[in-house]
Parts: structure tokens; C-alpha cells; sequence
């Protein structure tokens, strides 16, 4: 079932900062530049961005934006995965 979801416009903007900001982490910066690329599409979180993602949500170490645009991505992740 392929997941119909897209980067809503706030988180959009979000990560539009994100990717904008020279001291934002990597990984922020890989999952902003994923949720672009599903704003306005019919794309959906690819296996390794969503295991990325997953792992983002379990730890400590990340800020809220960043494990905001983790969850941003697993919703719009395979759900047969």
C-alpha cells in the first residue's frame, strides 16, 4: 500500500531553515533535504532514511526539530516495512 502522505507546509519551512542553518547537525540536514524532497509529491521515505529516522526517535541526543522531521518521515514511510 503506497503511503499517500506529504511534508506538510510547516514542517516544509522547517526544513527549508534547516537546511539554510551552517550549524545544523547532518543528520538534520538529511532528513530536511528528504522531507523537501516529498513536499508536494506522492514520494514516500526510502528503507535507509526511514531506519535513520527510527534510530533519530529512540535517542537522546537529538533536538525536538530534528526528531519532528523524524516523525514527519516515518508517517510518510512503506507501511509493508
Amino acid at each position: 500500500m503506497k503511503n499517500l502522505k506529504q511534508s506538510s507546509k510547516t514542517i516544509a519551512s522547517e526544513a527549508s531553515k534547516v537546511l539554510k542553518d551552517n550549524s545544523a547537525s547532518k543528520i538534520a540536514k538529511q532528513f530536511a533535504g528528504s522531507i523537501m524532497s516529498q513536499s508536494n509529491t506522492k514520494k514516500e521515505t526510502g528503507a535507509a532514511m526511514e531506519t535513520k529516522a527510527s534510530n533519530a526517535m529512540k535517542s537522546d541526543k537529538y533536538n525536538d526539530l530534528t526528531k519532528s522531521m523524524a516523525a514527519s518521515l516515518l508517517s510518510q514511510s512503506n507501511k509493508k516495512r
